[in-house]
């Protein structure tokens, strides 16, 4: 019994032994693991004046486009990755009301302007008819111009038109446009001379009537939702037979101009102080491991608020203020918008 426990006590000492021999071995390499990653760390901190979470969104942000009334969703005339231009139709609600309103007060205009004819004008009169009659006469022609330019847009998106005949129908309606402004000056003249009579009873209901026209056509144009600038169709929420609405949760189409990229990143506000306009950048996308697109700082927000895209508020519960800042990228190189990156603030910035 002796011998056993003799041999156990040896047996343990000798593995004590060689577990310390073991361990004073492994003691530097540790301490040059640790030291070397407190140098890697110490040449990172060095190297970036901060680093934060972000974005990458079209040099334009994103461009909204809802209904301005409520009505039925008709037609979707655009999907994403479409090109389109200013004034070009994207979604078009339903007009049947507002073609009907139209219809009548086109009926009342011709009755009253038939009447307003049958009675003879002074010489000043006859000024002032020509040139309210010229400016109606242009904007009927710019309806009808508005309309055929839709047409040619939704025929060239389908394949079915030409680029010439959109680029004539654009012109068209640029004339149309050029010379009713024309005319609209040439009547602000006319109704200016105080030696131009009033207008008679006549005169008077003609005018009424053909301000209900151009307030059934304004209405009506509502129910076309166009473009405001040129870019690209990112997304596209309109669907046939649901309605539109301007209080909707999201936009009829998202727009956007991705001719150049920018990323919004969310710089804790400890750093606001670090950050400087023109500062070079280096962003790195994490969808490309390793991939880094240079960029440079374009705008910095004067609020400070509560981080949205920043990580740290998921793991800490408690709040994180930053600082929005806009970076605008050299190439968008394979980006695409809403991927996220993360934005390394070079501390060699030049100072503005």
């Amino acid at each position: 019994m002796r011998e056993r426990t003799r041999t156990a006590v040896f047996t343990g000492l000798a593995f004590g032994c060689a577990a310390f021999g073991l361990a004073s071995a492994m003691g530097p390499v540790v301490a040059q693991d640790g030291a070397r990653a407190a140098r890697v760390e110490g040449q990172e901190e060095k190297h970036w004046q901060a680093v934060a979470p972000g974005r990458v969104e079209s040099i334009s942000g994103e461009i909204k486009v809802g209904a301005s009334i409520v009505a039925p969703i008709t037609d979707a005339l655009v999907k994403a990755g479409d090109k389109v231009l200013p004034g070009e139709p994207l979604v078009r609600l339903s007009d049947n009301e507002a073609q009907a309103r139209i219809a009548n007060a086109q009926a009342q205009v011709a009755m009253r302007k038939r009447a307003r004819d049958d009675q003879a004008p002074s010489s000043k009169a006859a000024d002032r008819r020509r040139a309210e009659d010229a400016v109606a006469d242009d904007k009927r022609s710019l309806a009808e111009a508005q309309s055929a330019f839709d047409r040619a847009v939704v025929e060239s998106r389908a394949g079915r038109g030409s680029p010439a005949e959109l680029d004539a129908a654009r012109a068209a309606l640029s004339r149309v446009r050029e010379r009713l402004s024309q005319h609209e000056a040439e009547l602000r003249k006319v109704e200016a001379d105080t030696t131009v009579p009033l207008p008679t009873q006549a005169e008077g209901q003609l005018n009424l009537a053909r301000a209900e026209l151009w307030a059934a056509q304004a209405a009506a144009e509502k129910l076309v939702v166009r473009a405001p600038i040129a870019g690209t169709v990112l997304q596209v929420n309109a669907k046939p037979g649901e309605l539109a609405a301007p209080s909707a949760s999201q936009p009829l189409v998202l727009l956007g101009d991705i001719s150049a990229l920018r990323v919004r990143a969310e710089v804790d506000e400890r750093d606001f102080g670090e950050i400087k306009l023109g500062q070079p950048v280096s962003v790195r996308p994490s969808a490309f491991r390793g991939r880094e697109v240079a960029g440079k700082v374009s705008f910095i927000a004067p609020l400070v608020e509560p981080a949205r895209n920043n990580p740290r508020l998921q793991r800490n519960q408690t709040d994180v203020d930053i600082v929005e800042v806009l970076v605008d990228l050299a190439e968008p190189g394979p980006l695409a918008v809403g991927m996220k990156a993360d934005v390394y603030f070079r501390p060699e910035a030049a100072q503005r």
